[in-house]
């Protein structure tokens, strides 16, 4: 099951590069199987997040399929993303403490941690915003090492190959970015 979902996992990431809307096809299917996986593995905090991430595919399918007011790659200002990183490290180190004492969570800090960026940078995806690829390159980073902690191998390669997309994903979308600018001032 883990290789199947991290396929899914792989085919979203591949198509969300390109900004093809069935990314979020993918995305649902990959999230459902991860959900028992994460489940399983004691990370709660991962489990829980695999259904925001269906529910965010279903938002971003209705975003980037909006025909009146297409949308473009943007960007958010410094103050969104102080906001956005102080969201993050408030809820990360609120419910890693809830997760601490009330669970038998692994690891449940950098759960948290994970967690919650992916929350925010999913939200940024769906939204297209071009800082996302940062973002997920810095959770994935971290992710690597929380799911080697669980022998959850299969989805530390995913992590670790997502690394690499992640830096042709933003060389994709800024030059999107660049082309709708240029488009724009014609």
């Amino acid at each position: 099951m883990e290789i199947i979902a991290v396929s899914l996992a792989v085919i979203y990431l591949l198509l969300a590069v390109k900004q093809n809307i069935l990314c979020w096809l993918a995305a649902i299917l990959s999230s459902s199987i991860f959900f028992f996986i994460m489940y399983s593995a004691g990370l709660y905090m991962e489990a829980y997040l695999q259904i925001f991430y269906i529910l965010m595919a279903l938002y971003g399918w209705s975003q980037w399929r909006a025909k009146e007011l297409p949308l473009f790659v943007g960007t958010w200002q410094l103050s969104s993303h102080l906001k956005a990183l102080g969201l993050i490290l408030f809820l990360s180190l609120t419910s890693g403490y809830i997760l601490d004492i009330y669970t038998d969570a692994a690891l449940p800090f950098f759960d948290a941690l994970t967690t919650w960026g992916a929350v925010v940078a999913t939200y940024m995806v769906a939204k297209k915003l071009i800082e996302n690829w940062i973002y997920w390159f810095a959770i994935d980073f971290i992710s690597i090492f929380l799911f080697l902690s669980r022998d959850l191998f299969f989805t530390a390669l995913l992590f670790a190959g997502y690394l690499v997309i992640i830096v042709f994903g933003y060389r994709a979308w800024k030059l999107s970015m660049l082309e709708t600018k240029k488009g724009i001032n014609n």
